[in-house]
């Protein structure tokens, strides 16, 4: 199959040299250094998948480049309304992933880089990929004060984390990924990492809070690009391989066959939300309604991302009970999700009785409900 490498004015790396045609896909042995042409979250995970589904890593191992539009990338066992503040991702469109690797959430936008090491089972060591990293840092500014821990992060000035890491071990074959914030919205990844759903008990893996700082911070001289450059460069050193970058676009079928059903798989409601482990909602708020005070008490379970179990506990007074009886029968085997909530709030409203002071009550309790979500 040849290689379609595709140069993008985005991409400006001054020491790139064109891979050729078949390197990609060839079996021969060697280091190869990939980069992405995409800045879609869901297609550049997907292109993960796909080198460790089709690629013959026994004689071969990979470093994959890739960078994104804003989004926050999840664990694959966390549950993203206890790590993420969703209704501000809506608000801003910035895109929600989850990825098949373990670890805690992530915020990526252009000046966040990303890095996949790609080994068979016995080969993989993260430690050795990330001084890879810190090499390259210090060849580039041999004044940066960066070294990693035991806990797989890099720090800089002994104090700000700039990279984390997760992994994914198959049978034969793995893979290590580690973020670099050079630039990032450090205000966006600060507002959009910071839940704010109250009475949430779930026991997916949470993340682990850290201070953070960018490296343009500290020399603003930098750029991602070289960066991106310096540590192909180490990568290419440290494999004995000639500093070759093959460009590839993720949704070319053609050299990537069946890319695209994987992207799809990864942007599903059922992968990002119906993968959640299984958590549970207990919390009360407080709705004003002409000049009066009324608490409400909300129980809800959610397995798979769809409500299991429902209470909604109001006086009687407030709303006639069979009315409030359909709006948890309704939501039972729903997704926990404001857009399906809306809908099906929306439909039983059309067959409720016509009066407006009812109709207001109604919508208000639906409001508040769907802000849990």
């Amino acid at each position: 199959m040849v290689l379609q490498s595709l140069l993008k004015n985005c991409l400006q790396l001054s020491c790139i040299l064109r891979t050729p045609k078949a390197g990609f896909r060839s079996t021969m042995s060697g280091g190869l250094i990939i980069q992405s042409t995409s800045n879609d979250v869901y297609q550049n995970l997907a292109v993960e998948d796909w080198i460790l589904d089709h690629m013959n890593l026994e004689n071969r191992q990979v470093l994959f480049l890739w960078r994104n539009s804003p989004a926050v990338v999840i664990g694959r066992h966390q549950n993203p309304w206890q790590e993420c503040n969703l209704r501000l991702l809506r608000q801003k469109n910035i895109k929600l992933a989850r990825r098949r690797s373990g670890g805690g959430t992530v915020y990526h936008d252009l000046g966040n880089i990303n890095l996949t090491f790609f080994t068979t089972r016995k080969k993989y060591e993260r430690m050795e990929n990330l001084k890879l990293v810190v090499k390259a840092l210090k060849a580039l500014r041999p004044q940066l004060d960066v070294h990693v821990t035991d806990r797989y992060d890099i720090l800089l000035d002994r104090q700000y984390k700039i990279s984390g890491t997760a992994a994914k071990l198959g049978r034969t074959t793995a893979y290590h990924h580690c973020t670099l914030l050079c630039n990032a919205d450090k205000f966006v990844l600060s507002s959009v990492l910071k839940s704010p759903y109250k009475g949430l008990k779930s026991n997916a893996t949470p993340s682990v809070p850290a201070s953070v700082k960018n490296l343009f911070e500290e020399d603003p001289s930098l750029t991602c690009e070289m960066l991106l450059d310096a540590i192909a460069e180490e990568y290419a050193t440290q494999h004995q391989i000639d500093h070759h970058i093959t460009l590839i676009n993720p949704a070319d079928e053609t050299v990537l066959p069946g890319i695209n059903n994987k992207t799809k798989e990864l942007q599903s409601w059922e992968w990002v939300y119906g993968k959640t482990p299984k958590f549970s909602v207990s919390t009360c708020f407080n709705m004003v309604y002409k000049d009066s005070f009324l608490d409400v008490k909300v129980d809800v379970d959610v397995k798979h991302g769809r409500i299991e179990v429902c209470n909604i506990d109001l006086p009687e007074q407030w709303l006639p009970p069979a009315l409030c009886s359909e709006l948890v029968k309704s939501l039972t085997g729903s997704k926990f999700c404001p857009n399906e909530t809306t809908t099906l709030a929306t439909t039983l409203l059309r067959v409720c009785p016509q009066d407006n002071e009812l109709h207001s009550r109604w919508n208000l309790l639906c409001e508040n409900m769907i802000m849990l979500m």
